[in-house]
């Protein structure tokens, strides 16, 4: 039998007043799978990460996390999930081991087997030269790794990510990201909300966008570029004086306009479905490609790039929503800040 998601939610709402930060949410992730909460300033996703880690209380609908009800059995939703925060919430004024064994000893490991657990992460997150420092003098990447770290202590099932990456420099990010996919290899279940389109690219099996409350797109990476546009043919010719007859070839073997921009000396066409390919008989994607180099070799015209480009994720969120994707949930913590003030 085919095992329950780690995460399910049906028809969630939530309510602030008169706005409605969740309106009807559906959400499965499956067991082992990363899934990548996106969507622009407002949409819902911090307010949906919130009831999923049984931070606030929906108003309508059911959610559960490795099986255990968010709603009528939260203590027990609690004990298998971990969440990271945006803001790392590590202890300055405590060394790297410090920190970790006092969670441990919060989570009633007792003392012994928490110090083991935090030996045992810190060398998982290539910390262990920095243990006895203090975490205030980390840098910002081994901070957050150690954040992460606190937040398997207790070994949880399905891992909740607040932007896991923000304010981290390239390189930072990209170890951060090898340490995650460690994790999914070793069967975590992963749920990320992101302001780095390429982050959802590159970790998620599972995308899904939310806009005003609601899921209004979900796919992987390719299938909602699929969504914008196809496939697209680029060209980049070495003389200006024949951006205007490669115009001509690359719509020829396209069959579409094509856009042509002078002073990059580029052209670029859609690569037509296979089903509309015209009589010369050009396909789509790598065959396009094929067929257009031919051309372009025939005519003798010197390129200097030629190649298959995709539409980009930022590409999704203009389409889809209308505006990009935000690095913050600004309207939807407002209404969150004045609920923990009452």
């Amino acid at each position: 039998m085919t095992p329950p998601p780690a995460i399910e939610a049906h028809g969630l709402v939530k309510r602030y007043g008169d706005k409605r930060a969740l309106d009807g949410v559906d959400l499965d992730v499956a067991r082992g799978a990363v899934c990548a909460l996106l969507g622009p300033n407002g949409a819902g996703k911090t307010t949906a990460v919130r009831v999923l880690t049984t931070l606030t209380l929906p108003d309508e609908g059911t959610a559960r996390v490795a099986g255990h009800d968010v709603v009528e059995n939260p203590v027990a939703a609690r004990r298998v999930l971990g969440l990271a925060a945006q803001d790392a919430t590590v202890d300055g004024l405590l060394t790297g081991h410090e920190n970790l064994t006092m969670i441990g000893e919060l989570h009633h490991l007792g003392r012994k087997p928490a110090q083991a657990r935090a030996t045992e992460l810190l060398e998982q997150f290539s910390l262990s030269d920095a243990s006895d420092k203090l975490a205030k003098e980390y840098s910002g990447g081994m901070r957050r790794r150690l954040d992460l770290a606190a937040t398997l202590v207790a070994e949880p099932e399905v891992l909740f990510l607040d932007e896991p990456t923000t304010g981290l420099d390239p390189r930072a990010r990209n170890e951060l990201w090898d340490v995650l996919d460690q994790l999914v290899a070793g069967g975590a279940t992963l749920l990320l909300t992101t302001q780095y389109l390429e982050e959802a690219d590159r970790l998620a099996d599972d995308i899904v966008v939310v806009d005003h409350g609601r899921v209004i797109a979900r796919g992987d990476a390719r299938s909602l570029k699929r969504q914008v546009g196809g496939d697209q043919l680029r060209v980049v010719v070495a003389s200006r004086d024949d951006v205007d007859e490669v115009a001509r070839i690359v719509e020829r073997v396209s069959g579409a306009a094509s856009v042509v921009d002078h002073g990059a000396r580029s052209v670029i066409a859609p690569a037509i479905d296979a089903g509309s390919a015209p009589t010369d008989g050009a396909g789509h994607g790598v065959a396009a490609l094929g067929a257009l180099a031919e051309a372009l070799s025939e005519a003798g015209v010197a390129v200097e790039d030629l190649g298959l480009a995709q539409p980009t994720l930022d590409d999704v969120f203009l389409t889809l929503t209308g505006k990009p994707a935000e690095d913050a949930d600004a309207d939807e913590k407002a209404p969150i800040a004045e609920e923990v003030a009452r």
